[in-house]
């Protein structure tokens, strides 16, 4: 069979800036091991296949598949797969805001498209998260070399490290200066000789109050042992622990929250993630996460039976 597909820069409205992600809007005829091929072949960070078993307007079915396999849920293929629909035309869009509902392996997911004349402008999606909190962390010394930073980049006086996962653990570091996130390097022997292993971490994400960005809060960016050193992924994954984390701190007031998250630099595929988030105080957390995408590609892949 042959099937359109379409390439989007997610959390920008820049081309060739942001994530790109491959969304098959029409994928209803592929098999998992078809998908699984395909993603290898397009070989980036996520390619989204999109069915509509229900045959209704407003819902779709998501499969999410990295180069090495299946993803039960993930964010940026939400914003690209909400901005194709619109702008191929697979979904009618209303001036002003369409609510449509997406499936991930995770469950439904709400989602708001805006659009003006006819063309998305900005993709917002809701979710609900819990999360697990623990202090014990390596020293500062440890995260430090484990960083290449100096010790006294790290942030702990207003912030302090934290590991939080909302199912995936992440050894969450503050630093005083955007500087000092984008020349980090990870060094793996020091990281196999820290404490950090026995917290069950898999990821640090890095993340800095100051930006040279009018358009953002914060700068973030992962780093870990099976990241590569020079590496940049995209951190929205990790969106909703940095959110429970902001929450973990008594100055953080109770109340609706709105900030953003950008990762990168202006030579290296900067991103925008918009996230709103109510403190409540409660067991779970309530979040709304949204950016803009543009359109980079669009073509036609022929698939074997």
């Amino acid at each position: 069979m042959t099937l359109n597909y379409y390439i989007a820069d997610v959390f920008t409205n820049q081309l060739f800036e942001g994530a790109q992600i491959a969304v098959f809007p029409n994928a209803d005829n592929l098999n998992p091991v078809q998908m699984e091929m395909i993603a290898k072949e397009m070989n980036l960070s996520e390619t989204v296949f999109v069915s509509n078993p229900k045959k209704e307007k407003s819902s779709r079915r998501m499969r999410v598949f990295s180069p090495l396999g299946e993803i039960d849920f993930a964010g940026h293929p939400i914003i690209a797969t909400a901005f194709v629909l619109g702008e191929s035309g697979e979904v009618t869009l209303n001036d002003g805001i369409t609510p449509l509902t997406f499936t991930q392996n995770s469950g439904d997911i709400d989602v708001n498209v805006s659009a003006n004349n006819g063309k998305v402008s900005f993709v917002q999606f809701g979710t609900k998260v819990s999360s697990v909190m623990d202090r014990f962390t390596p020293t500062i010394a440890e995260i430090a070399d484990l960083l290449s930073i100096s010790p006294d980049e790290i942030d702990h006086k207003k912030y302090s490290t934290r590991l939080v996962s909302c199912g995936f653990p992440y050894l969450i570091v503050p630093v005083w200066n955007y500087e000092s996130v984008r020349k980090a390097k990870f060094n793996f022997n020091s990281w196999s000789l820290s404490a950090a292993p026995q917290t069950a971490a898999q990821e640090i994400l890095l993340f800095s109050p100051k930006t040279p960005f009018k358009d953002a809060n914060f700068n973030a960016r992962l780093l870990g042992p099976n990241i590569g050193v020079n590496d940049d992924p995209p951190v929205g994954s990790a969106m909703p622990a940095f959110a429970s984390y902001l929450c973990s701190f008594n100055f953080t007031q109770q109340g609706t929250h709105t900030f953003a998250v950008d990762r990168g630099d202006d030579k290296n595929r900067r991103s925008v993630i918009n996230i709103e988030m109510d403190n409540k105080t409660q067991s779970e957390l309530a979040l709304r996460i949204g950016g803009e995408a543009v359109m980079v590609a669009e073509g036609k892949m022929h698939i074997p039976a």
